[in-house]
C-alpha cells in the first residue's frame, strides 16, 4: 500500500476464480495487544500483528508515553510492560491516533486513571469529526477532565483523575466504550461493574482472562454477562498470535458470493462468535459459507472460511445482527443491491457515527447505479436488482476518509463491471493494507492514480 494520497479507478467486471488467500490480521486484537501489553508486567509478545496505519498510530502513541516496543521481525513485536499506572509524558504531549477510533477510545480509557497525565489527543480529519461525548461522560465518572469544556470531538486535552474510583456501567452495542471502561477500571480504586445489556466484541475480556484476580465474568439473573474489574491488580504478560480479520475477509467473501462460478478459501481467520454476524446472516439467506479447521488460540477461535458463488435471498437483518456485524454493513448493502427483491436492515443508527455516515454514503453510491434505497435514522431498505444495467455510469466516491466505504465501492464495481473512481483510497491502509494485492491475485484490474 502506498503512503501518499491516491485514488483507485476500476474498469472491468472480475472473472470467475478459484483461489486460496490469507487476509490481513485482525485490527481489533492487534491494537488491544499493544495497549494491554503496555500495562502488563514483563515482556509481552505478539506475532502476526496487523502492520497498518491504525496500529502504527497506537504504537507511536504508546512510545510517546514511555513504553518500549521492539520489532523483532515483520509482524512480530515485543512490548516491555511496566504495570498499571506506568505511563508518563511531558505536559500537553500530543498523541495522534490517526484514523483509529479503537486506539483513541481505549487509550483514553487507560490514561483517564493513570496518575499525573495531561496530554492532547487528536486524530485525522475523519476521526476529529466523530462524537466522543459518551466516552467523555464515562471517563468523567472516573474523575478525568477534558478540555475545552463541553467539546465532544478531537482535539481534546485529557487530564487524568487524581483519585479514580470504580464505576457502574451498563454496556450497549459499543465494544470500544465497554473496553475503555474496563481499561480505566484496571487502575481505579475498588471494583468496576459492567452489565452487558447487549453482547459486543469481547477481545479485551479474552486477553484479560489469564488474570483471575483482576477480571471475573458471570451471568446475572437476566442471563446477561456481568463483568467485574478489580482495580490495582497484577497483569501477566501476553503471548498472542493474531488471526486474520473477519471484517477484512468479508469483502472477499462478498465478491466470491456474487461472482459467477467463483470459489475462495480464506485461511486462519478469527471466528469469535461475536464477530461473525456477517457470515451467520448470509448463510441464513442462502450463502455457501463453511467454517473448517476451527481451533482455539489465546481464547479466540480461528479457522478457514470456504466460500462459493451462491444464489442469495433478499436479506432481512433485525437489530440483533448489528453488534456482531457492525463493520460489515457497507458491504452487506452492496450484496443486497445485487439480489433481486427488498432487503431490510434494522437497528443501524450507530452507522452514522463511523468514519463517515455510512448509511447516507452507501445510499449515495447505490443510487448512482440505479438501485433504489430508503433510509431512516435506524433502518435501510434496499430494492435490489440482480441485473444492473447502468453500465454507462461511473461510481464516484469522494474523499471521505472511510476505508470500508472505499473497499465496498471497489467490490461493487468489480462485481458489476461498472467503472469506479474512488478517492482517498490510501485510507484502506488503516485496516487492510493487502486489499489491492489480494484483489489483483483474484484477477481484479484497477489503476492507481497518485493525488499528492
Amino acid at each position: 500500500m502506498l503512503d501518499k494520497n491516491f485514488s483507485i479507478n476500476t474498469f472491468n467486471r472480475i472473472k470467475s476464480y478459484s483461489k486460496t488467500i490469507n487476509v490481513d490480521s485482525d485490527k481489533s486484537i492487534s491494537i488491544r495487544s499493544f495497549l494491554i501489553g503496555a500495562i502488563s508486567h514483563n515482556i509481552s509478545e505478539v506475532i502476526n500483528v496487523l502492520e497498518s496505519g491504525d496500529v502504527f498510530s497506537c504504537i507511536n502513541s504508546l512510545r510517546k508515553l514511555g513504553v518500549k516496543i521492539k520489532k523483532v521481525k515483520a509482524k512480530h513485536y515485543l512490548i516491555y510492560g511496566k504495570g498499571l499506572g506506568s505511563f508518563y509524558a511531558k505536559k500537553n504531549t500530543v498523541l495522534n491516533c490517526g484514523n483509529s477510533g479503537t486506539a483513541a477510545r481505549l487509550l483514553i480509557g487507560l490514561l483517564s486513571t493513570n496518575p499525573a497525565i495531561q496530554v492532547k489527543i487528536k486524530g485525522d480529519k475523519s476521526l476529529n469529526k466523530r462524537n466522543m461525548s459518551k466516552l467523555i461522560d464515562l471517563m468523567t465518572e472516573f474523575g478525568a477532565t477534558f478540555l475545552p469544556k463541553n467539546k465532544s470531538s478531537f482535539p481534546l486535552t485529557l487530564i487524568s483523575s487524581e483519585i479514580p474510583i470504580g464505576i457502574e456501567y451498563k454496556a450497549g452495542v459499543s465494544a470500544q466504550l465497554k473496553s475503555a471502561v474496563m481499561l480505566a477500571g484496571l487502575n481505579a480504586n475498588g471494583v468496576t461493574n459492567i452489565t452487558e445489556e447487549k453482547e459486543s466484541r469481547n477481545h479485551t475480556e479474552n486477553m484479560l482472562l489469564r488474570n483471575s484476580k483482576v477480571l471475573k465474568i458471570k451471568k446475572n439473573k437476566k442471563k446477561q454477562n456481568y463483568i467485574k474489574i478489580f482495580g490495582k491488580g497484577y497483569l501477566k504478560p501476553l503471548k498472542i498470535n493474531v488471526g486474520g480479520d473477519p471484517s477484512s475477509a468479508a469483502f472477499f467473501t462478498a465478491l466470491t458470493l456474487i461472482t459467477p462460478k467463483a470459489k475462495l478459501k480464506i485461511k486462519h481467520v478469527g471466528l469469535n462468535s461475536r464477530r461473525i454476524g456477517f457470515y451467520t446472516l448470509l448463510k441464513k439467506h442462502g450463502a455457501k459459507i463453511y467454517f473448517k479447521n476451527v481451533k482455539k488460540i489465546n481464547y479466540e477461535l480461528v479457522g478457514d472460511i470456504h466460500i462459493e458463488n451462491s444464489k442469495l435471498k433478499p436479506i432481512k437483518a433485525n437489530s440483533t445482527y448489528y453488534v456482531s456485524a457492525t463493520d460489515e454493513y457497507p458491504i452487506l448493502f452492496v450484496i443486497a443491491a445485487l439480489i433481486k427483491g427488498t432487503s431490510i436492515f434494522k437497528g443501524i443508527e450507530d452507522l452514522a457515527n463511523k468514519e463517515s455516515n455510512r448509511i447516507e454514503e452507501m445510499k449515495k453510491i447505490l443510487t448512482q447505479i440505479g438501485v433504489k434505497c430508503k433510509s431512516s435514522r435506524n433502518e435501510m431498505k434496499i430494492f435490489g436488482d440482480s441485473k444492473i444495467k447502468k453500465l454507462n455510469t461511473v461510481i464516484k466516491v469522494p474523499n471521505l476518509g472511510d476505508h470500508r466505504i472505499c473497499m465496498s465501492a471497489v467490490i461493487l464495481s468489480l462485481a458489476t463491471g461498472i467503472k469506479a473512481e474512488v478517492k482517498n483510497f490510501e485510507t484502506v491502509g488503516t485496516s487492510s493494507p493487502s486489499f489491492l494485492k489480494i484483489i489483483k491475485s483474484l484477477g481484479g484490474k484497477f489503476e492507481i492514480k497518485k493525488t499528492s
